[in-house]
C-alpha cells in the first residue's frame, strides 16, 4: 500500500483508509467480530488509516476501533470527530463547537479508543452559533497538551477553512466526493490545495449505491438510514440507477469492478486525496484495496467523465433537515 500526506505537517497515511461508521450504526444488522475481523485483515493489508467518530454507535464505534487496534496501535492512524452531539438513548441533540465542549468530547474519545493521543481529531459539523476561531483555538490547546497530534474538519465551506487554518494549520478537509457527489470541485479543493490541506473523502462508493449491489430500496434494511436518503427514494432512485449502469458498463471494459471504477477515479483526482470506503466485510475490503492497483488511462477519464458530470446525481445527498449543516 502507497501511502500519501494528509496537510503540510508530515502526516502519512495510506491512500485508501477504512470508515468504520457502518460497523456500528445506520446500515441494518452489527458484527462486531466481523467488524473487528475486516479492521485486522485491512492492517494487515497495509490500511493505516481508520476512521470513526463519537455520534456513531452513538459512542460505541469508537469503543469497537479502539477494541480493535489495542495490540496494534503503532500502526495505526487513528481519526475521529466531535460536534454532532447524540445523548446515550442515540437522540440527536444538535451541533456543538463550544471550546468546553470541543475538551469534554476529546477526553472522553480518548477513554473510549483507549489511547493516548488521537492522530487526527476533526470537527464534525461547523457551529454556526460559535466563531470557528473559538472552536479552533480549543482544538489547538489539544494539540499543545498532546491529546492530538493535527486537526482536521468536516463539511467546512472555503470562508470557513481558511479562517480555521489562520488559528492552526489543518491537516485535513473531509467531505462528501465521489462520481455521484463533485461539489467539491467547484471552489472547496482549490481551497485545501492552495493552503496546503489534504481532502479525505467520505462515501466514495455514493453510500454502496456505485457498488452496483443496490438494485432496489428493497435491498436496504427496514432500519438502514438510506431510506430516507433523497437519492434512494422513488424516481431518483430510478434515475440514479441508470448512473450506475453506465458505470458499471465502463468498468466491464476494464475487467474491474464498479467499486473499484469510481475508488480508481478518486485516486485519480490528485495524490492529496485519500478516500475512505467503510465495509465491515473482508471481501468488500479487499476489494475496494485492489483499487489501488488500478491505472486510468485518459481516454477511460475522459469516458467517466462523460457518464458522470458534476450534477449527474438526481437527490440532494441528505435529507433537507441535514443539509443545512454541511458545507458551512
Amino acid at each position: 500500500m502507497k501511502t500519501r500526506k494528509l496537510g503540510d505537517r508530515g502526516l502519512l497515511v495510506s491512500e485508501l483508509g477504512l470508515g468504520c461508521m457502518g460497523m456500528s450504526e445506520f446500515y441494518g444488522a452489527r458484527d462486531e467480530r466481523e467488524s473487528i475481523e475486516t479492521i485486522h485483515r485491512a492492517l494487515d493489508l497495509g490500511v493505516t488509516l481508520l476512521d470513526t467518530a463519537d455520534m456513531y454507535g452513538p459512542f460505541e464505534n469508537e469503543r469497537l476501533v479502539g477494541r480493535a487496534i489495542r495490540d496494534r496501535r503503532a500502526s495505526v492512524v487513528v481519526a475521529t470527530k466531535f460536534g454532532n452531539v447524540r445523548g446515550e438513548d442515540g437522540s440527536f441533540l444538535g451541533v456543538s463547537g463550544k471550546p468546553d465542549y470541543v475538551r469534554q468530547a476529546c477526553d472522553a474519545s480518548l477513554q473510549r479508543l483507549g489511547v493516548e493521543v488521537i492522530d487526527l481529531y476533526y470537527q464534525h459539523r461547523v457551529d454556526p452559533t460559535v466563531p470557528i476561531e473559538e472552536t479552533i483555538g480549543a482544538m489547538a490547546e489539544l494539540v499543545k497538551q498532546g491529546k492530538v497530534l493535527h486537526l482536521g474538519m468536516s463539511e467546512a465551506n472555503p470562508t470557513t477553512i481558511r479562517r480555521a487554518h489562520k488559528i492552526h494549520p489543518i491537516a485535513a478537509l473531509q467531505t462528501e466526493y465521489s462520481l455521484w457527489s463533485r461539489d467539491p470541485e467547484d471552489e472547496i479543493l482549490a481551497t485545501t490545495r492552495e493552503l496546503g490541506i489534504g481532502f479525505v473523502p467520505y462515501s466514495p462508493l455514493g453510500r454502496g449505491f456505485l457498488s452496483g449491489q443496490i438494485t432496489s430500496p428493497k435491498d436496504l434494511a427496514e432500519d438502514d438510514y438510506r431510506r430516507h436518503s433523497p437519492r434512494f427514494q422513488g424516481e431518483n432512485f430510478s434515475k440514479n440507477l441508470q448512473l450506475v449502469e453506465r458505470v458499471k458498463a465502463i468498468a466491464a471494459q476494464k475487467n474491474v469492478t464498479p467499486s473499484q471504477l469510481a475508488l480508481a477515479w478518486l485516486l485519480a483526482q490528485g495524490d492529496d486525496i485519500v478516500p475512505i470506503p467503510g465495509t465491515r466485510r473482508q471481501k468488500n475490503l479487499e476489494e475496494n484495496i485492489a483499487a489501488t492497483e488500478i491505472t486510468l488511462t485518459p481516454t477511460e477519464l475522459e469516458q467517466i467523465e462523460a457518464i458522470a458530470p458534476k450534477g449527474v446525481a438526481s437527490g440532494d445527498r441528505y435529507p433537507a433537515a441535514h443539509m443545512s449543516a454541511v458545507n458551512r
